[in-house]
């Protein structure tokens, strides 16, 4: 395993990380995620992220019960939860946003739900329009001072609102955030490359970044139609099919012409894209998603291919995607 400091911090992430976004408590039950996270910190994983809007609480449940069984040393991981949405289908005002009540009260229920006395990352999991910055940024400081996080960050925040909160915390000597969850994968990269890029050098804030296959789109899965045991023909993701497959042919274009540049190097279209993600040094970690042993061991495989992504494939990889 490769690993990478957390922008400037000082805590080491592996490279490659595993969340349990969407699958843990629908698609992935205990005993698949036992599977999955003893298979990833086998091999060196030692970054698993949550939250309490992931099937309602339930997938912080099931890691935080798997984690318990499987008695992994507390100091040989980071687990992480995120604030925003709520853990319930209709919360009340009180039950999401970034207020001090919510990011207090959250925390404190990821705890009970992950079986932990601390998150090690903690991230506001989207801008809240209804609570001031100043607010959440002093609550997120109260949570550090109180050993409860240990770094705390933002989630598909707009750069303006990330250079808000450190102007905030600097003035009031309260601590800053540490890192942001981006959407981050070769068909996604305005946001990290253009809008981001000043956070990095100001700030020295890391990424953990989210989606490196574009919900499975980059895996070439989708090529010939949406199979039907994948995720994207379940019910209730009806959204997330829109939202990746709904543009028309362009982005598939674009998977099926990345795929002879995959077969030349001799791996997968999915190893291609999760190592491609590596190749930008403000990137902390990878997140990989996966429902079954196999598919998870199969992208771990990706750093294999990170010392033959040179300058050269770079440039050709990054032709394919911006043609058109």
């Amino acid at each position: 395993m490769l690993y990478r400091r957390l922008g400037t911090s000082g805590l080491q992430l592996s490279a490659l990380s595993f969340g349990a976004w969407i699958t843990f408590g629908r698609q992935v039950g205990r005993a698949q995620a036992r599977e999955l996270l003893a298979l990833a910190h086998d091999r060196g994983v030692n970054f698993f992220d949550n939250a309490e809007t992931y099937n309602n609480g339930v997938a912080e449940q099931v890691m935080g019960d798997v984690l318990a069984d499987l008695r992994f040393p507390r100091d040989s991981y980071c687990v992480s939860s995120k604030v925003f949405f709520g853990a319930h289908d209709k919360p009340l005002p009180t039950q999401r946003g970034l207020s001090r009540k919510h990011v207090m009260e959250a925390c404190h229920q990821a705890l009970q739900r992950l079986r932990v006395d601390y998150l090690d990352l903690y991230f506001c999991h989207r801008p809240d329009p209804d609570t001031p910055i100043e607010e959440t940024v002093a609550a997120m400081d109260t949570l550090v001072r109180q050993g409860k996080v240990l770094y705390w960050g933002t989630s598909e925040w707009p750069a303006e609102a990330i250079h808000e909160a450190h102007r905030i915390a600097r003035e009031n000597h309260l601590y800053a955030p540490v890192m942001e969850q981006p959407q981050y994968n070769l068909l996604h990269r305005e946001r990290v490359e253009v809008e981001y890029a000043p956070l990095y050098e100001a700030y020295g804030m890391g990424t953990t970044i989210w989606s490196p296959l574009a919900s499975g789109l980059l895996s070439g899965k989708y090529n010939d139609g949406v199979p039907a045991d994948s995720r994207l023909a379940q019910p209730g993701f009806e959204g997330l099919r829109e939202d990746v497959l709904g543009h028309g042919d362009e982005r598939l274009g674009k998977v099926r012409a990345l795929q002879p540049s995959a077969a030349e190097l001799g791996t997968s279209l999915a190893q291609l894209a999760i190592a491609w993600c590596l190749l930008n040094p403000h990137v902390s970690t990878v997140m990989l998603g996966a429902s079954r042993r196999e598919q998870l061991a199969q992208n771990l495989d990706a750093l294999e291919l990170l010392p033959r992504l040179d300058a050269a494939v770079a440039q050709r990889i990054r032709q394919v995607v911006e043609a058109g």
